[in-house]
């Protein structure tokens, strides 16, 4: 498959949620036959019960149906064809080569390493866009674990701001070839 339309971690399949499939998204949230032609299902009903950014994305997609494969991918686990987290650009990269994700993991897969799974997925991905030079992060100072999670994967706190939705938040980054050193033992 495309590597466009699926990422693959250890555990998980980063499918990009298509441009077709955000308009049924937005009939409904829990769409029954959504995801079946794509061989995963919604059991948990991941988007009706978790907070996500298709608001922001729909309107994104629409206008550049070519962005789709940045701006949002469900986390499907392998062993059991369910998905349970999202994952995101906010935008396709600026020109500046800057890239800021975003991504959800459903409460009861919390706490076992998806989050951090689902970040080296779409990071590992994402540097190999020529365009891409730095990747972003951005979360609440009270955000403990996902505080504790960027640090430890040596992105600099560059700033803070604040967002009209989740309040202030400090902005970690880390350039595209320092994550290709530090993880994927490539470098320029």
């Amino acid at each position: 498959m495309d590597q466009n339309m699926m990422i693959t971690t250890k555990r998980l399949h980063l499918h990009t949620v298509l441009p077709d499939e955000y308009l049924l998204l937005q009939q409904d949230l829990t769409h029954p036959d959504l995801w079946l032609k794509r061989g995963f299902t919604d059991q948990i009903k991941y988007f009706a019960t978790n907070p996500n950014p298709l608001e922001y994305r729909t309107p994104r997609v629409a206008m550049n149906p070519e962005w789709a494969k940045y701006l949002l991918r469900v986390a499907v686990l392998k062993q059991s064809s369910i998905i349970i987290a999202s994952a995101g650009f906010h935008n396709a990269p600026d020109s500046a080569g800057m890239i800021e994700i975003g991504f959800g993991v459903d409460k009861a897969y919390q706490n076992l390493g998806y989050g951090q799974e689902i970040l080296h997925g779409m990071w590992s991905w994402i540097v190999n866009d020529p365009q891409v030079k730095t990747l972003r992060y951005t979360v609440s100072p009270d955000n403990l674990v996902s505080q504790h999670i960027i640090k430890n994967l040596g992105f600099k706190l560059v700033g803070e701001q604040m967002d009209e939705r989740d309040g202030l938040e400090q902005i970690y980054e880390l350039s595209s070839e320092n994550y290709l050193a530090n993880f994927l033992g490539k470098s320029s």
